[in-house]
């Protein structure tokens, strides 16, 4: 699996990533991932869908797409100036096993310095850590298209229905040198329209509160998810720790003395299931927490570019305002302003009503995300912690007897 040859895992996606929090209860668009293939440098998602919309020439219907196709659609509605005051889901993550792929050719250099049993344990934990990292991957790309589906704008876009029914590879292209500069300048451009709009305070009193706490709470979900990863690294490390310590244990069980054999390799028995447990502790808050926070830290920039295209808005219409007067006191082109003045505050109007939509159900899904990722994380975490006592009782209680 992690030598770079191809791997084909039939993934158990029942249990997704906690940020997938589905609200809705329409069945007539389901999609997920049904198989996953990983190769050295790409994974190949074989994406399923069933529906009963007429406007698709199946019912049911499998195609197979890699990342580069994912960002092609999610490009395809961020470009679109119809969707300006829809919340656009955020892209998935580009696969990368880079780190994992890193660790064990270290640990393949090192495998001289260590016991086999060692090396096997290490090696079984970076192989599970591949297999959680890859499983995430494929549930991160399954909800964005979920998303996707779940929306009733969204879903009936021409492009979606390319991307879910076109049996054929799309044919994407990654971006050349010039399409990339194109997207620096613009990235660019637009946050210097974002800060010179910035202090331009909406009279609107939701939408005003919304930006306020947005870029307040986007700031503690980052800070939050660099320390969950540490605190998942630490639980990792101590994990590790275990290994040795049982190996070490281990050598020392190969002793004359059947007493302490005996002991010694009872303990190493007992550090080593501690491991495993202390493993599915840094698994857990990774997955439960890490992903839950990394996802909305994504979700919430999403909600400020929605904003953003509202404010830009709101400030195309005010200037469509002041070019109307101007044009009044000049009595010159005034039929002119006042088409672009209609146009202008029609799109205000109508982005601010679907805007203010789509921001209440956003809390609503961030607070039924958190709320499930939380209290399934508090299970799982004395789950753990009874685990871990029950197996130093055991241990201590039998040999307190001797």
């Amino acid at each position: 699996m992690m030598d770079g040859s191809d791997h084909l895992d039939k993934l158990d996606l029942a249990s997704k990533t906690s940020s997938d929090v589905d609200l809705s209860t329409d069945t007539t668009l389901i999609v997920d991932i049904s198989d996953a293939l990983s190769e050295q440098d790409k994974v190949k998602f074989t994406v399923h869908t069933k529906t009963t919309l007429p406007f698709f020439k199946k019912s049911e219907f499998n195609v197979v797409r890699l990342h580069e196709e994912f960002v092609w659609l999610h490009d395809r509605y961020l470009e679109n100036d119809d969707y300006a005051g829809i919340l656009i889901p955020p892209s998935p993550p580009r696969p990368n096993f880079d780190e994992s792929r890193e660790k064990l050719a270290k640990l393949g250099q090192a495998e001289g310095t260590m016991t086999k049993s060692e090396f096997q344990k290490m090696k079984v934990e970076l192989e599970a850590e591949y297999l959680a990292t890859f499983k995430k991957t494929v549930a991160m790309h399954e909800v964005f298209l979920s998303r996707l589906a779940s929306h009733s704008t969204l879903r009936a876009d021409p492009s979606f229905k390319v991307f879910l029914e076109y049996e054929k590879e799309l044919s994407v292209r990654g971006k050349n040198k010039k399409e990339k500069l194109g997207s620096l300048w613009k990235d660019l451009t637009k946050s210097v329209d974002e800060a010179l709009i910035g202090g331009h305070k909406d009279s609107d009193e939701f939408f005003e509160h919304e930006r306020v706490f947005l870029v307040e709470y986007n700031k503690r979900v980052k800070e939050a998810a660099v320390r969950c990863d540490r605190m998942a690294k630490s639980h990792k490390v101590v994990a590790n720790c275990h290994i040795a310590i049982s190996t070490h244990f281990g050598t020392l069980g190969t002793s004359d003395t059947q007493g302490l054999s005996r002991f010694m390799n009872k303990l190493a028995e007992v550090f080593d299931r501690i491991r495993k447990v202390e493993g599915r502790v840094s698994s857990d808050e990774d997955l439960k927490l890490g992903d839950l926070l990394r996802y909305y830290d994504n979700d919430t920039k999403a909600a400020k570019d929605l904003l953003y295209r509202r404010m830009r808005s709101l400030v195309n219409f005010e200037n469509s305002n002041k070019a109307l007067e101007k044009a009044r006191t000049k009595s010159k082109d005034v039929e002119a302003a006042q088409k672009n003045q209609q146009i202008a505050k029609e799109k205000f109007d109508t982005l601010s009503d679907i805007g203010k939509e789509e921001l209440q159900e956003f809390r609503t899904r961030r607070l039924a995300a958190f709320k499930k990722g939380l209290v399934e994380l508090t299970e799982l975490e004395l789950k753990h912690a009874k685990a871990q006592l029950k197996l130093m009782t055991e241990f201590l209680t039998a040999f307190g007897k001797d």
